[in-house]
């Protein structure tokens, strides 16, 4: 029996719990095109599946489906490979997040495009998570969202925010709006600060290229959303350390990132290697293990099922505007953006991974704090 026949053998027996098929007739059930894809799946692991798809080995009418029946069985961590040995060692001697290293998936991903972003994401350009209640479509999601978060944090006007990982100002934008604060903030995209300047022109908003480890000055409130999941494990101390000398003594601190049930070092291979390299996503108990002493926790909202909505929503607006991007990229770009977006929205739809607000506040808040939903 040859490799690749050995190989399809096994693949088949670890999907026997999935409901996935191997050139089955459902549409999550993934055609095979190119026999080596066994032998490469095998020894290769996530980041060979990821890889294989890129380069047009097997094909999925529904890759979101797939995904979903994957994760909900825990089969990825059912398939080590020697590749994912090295990666954990990587993740574990080195701090892959340090000021240098930081600046890779700014360079890498923020900045793979304007034009990309502009087609895929809402009307503000918001790159997280939106917030579905009471919501019909994307726009109104994400709104909700950052209304949500001004509330959350009590912004009135005249107060100064920090916003970390402020990507194109959609926040800064809407909170200088809607509730007249002024907003500095920061991010490691060189194209994020470009546009963002230009969005916020006129509001007293101010988008800078800095890494939060530089800031240095003082603000009523903070909020980071979706940024934490870049500052690795090695960091979290740190960063929270930044955020606790430059918020006023019982100021308000929010933190929007996705998270996962258990403490981790690194991510799935593939996407460290071609979406967001050196990501990691924190734990619960990471954060508050990283929190004591310097923030109390007020208030924890998990809508992780949000993002599966949010993510479909990216990718039919992804897929929509294609044609009219294409030139400016290429078929293996096209697959490997409907892969990320379709493994994320898989991965929330089977709760594998979370998405949390917390609302953190520095010294003993007065009166204590009322949260709203």
């Amino acid at each position: 029996m040859n490799i690749n026949k050995q190989s399809e053998q096994k693949i088949k027996k670890l999907l026997e719990e999935t409901g996935v098929e191997i050139n089955g007739k459902n549409p999550w059930d993934p055609q095979i095109k190119e026999n080596s894809f066994y032998s490469r799946a095998i020894s290769g692991g996530s980041l060979a599946l990821g890889e294989s798809y890129m380069d047009g080995a097997w094909e999925c009418q529904d890759l979101e489906g797939f995904f979903y029946r994957i994760l909900k069985t825990d089969l990825n961590k059912k398939v080590k490979t020697f590749g994912n040995l090295i990666f954990f060692l990587k993740t574990k001697i080195f701090n892959l997040q340090n000021k240098t290293k930081a600046l890779e998936v700014g360079e890498q991903h923020y900045d793979a495009g304007n034009d990309l972003y502009k087609k895929m994401l809402d009307k503000r350009m918001v790159y997280t998570c939106g917030y579905w209640k009471n919501a019909n479509n994307l726009d109104e999601a994400q709104e909700n969202k950052l209304d949500l978060i001004c509330r959350k944090m009590k912004l009135k006007a005249g107060m100064k925010i920090l916003d970390i990982g402020c990507g194109w100002g959609s926040f800064a934008k809407f909170a200088a709006e809607k509730y007249g604060v002024s907003v500095v903030g920061i991010t490691i995209s060189k194209e994020q600060v470009e546009l963002g300047n230009k969005l916020c022109e006129g509001l007293p908003v101010e988008i800078r290229f800095q890494d939060y480890r530089d800031v240095n000055e003082k603000f009523d409130a903070i909020v980071s959303i979706g940024m934490f999941e870049h500052v690795g494990p090695k960091n979290y101390r740190e960063y929270f350390k930044v955020a606790n000398r430059c918020l006023d003594e019982g100021g308000i601190f929010l933190l929007h990132t996705i998270g996962g049930s258990v403490d981790k070092r690194g991510s799935d291979a593939w996407t460290d290697k071609y979406i967001f390299p050196n990501g990691v996503l924190p734990s619960i108990s990471q954060v508050e293990k990283k929190v004591r002493n310097l923030f109390i926790i007020e208030d924890l909202e998990n809508f992780g099922s949000d993002y599966n909505k949010t993510l479909k929503a990216w990718r039919d607006n992804f897929i929509k505007g294609w044609p009219e991007i294409k030139d400016n990229y290429n078929n293996r770009f096209y697959r490997m953006w409907d892969y990320y977006l379709s493994s994320f929205a898989g991965g929330f739809r089977a709760r594998n991974i979370q998405l949390w607000q917390f609302v953190l506040t520095k010294g003993k808040k007065k009166g204590g704090y009322e949260s709203v939903r």
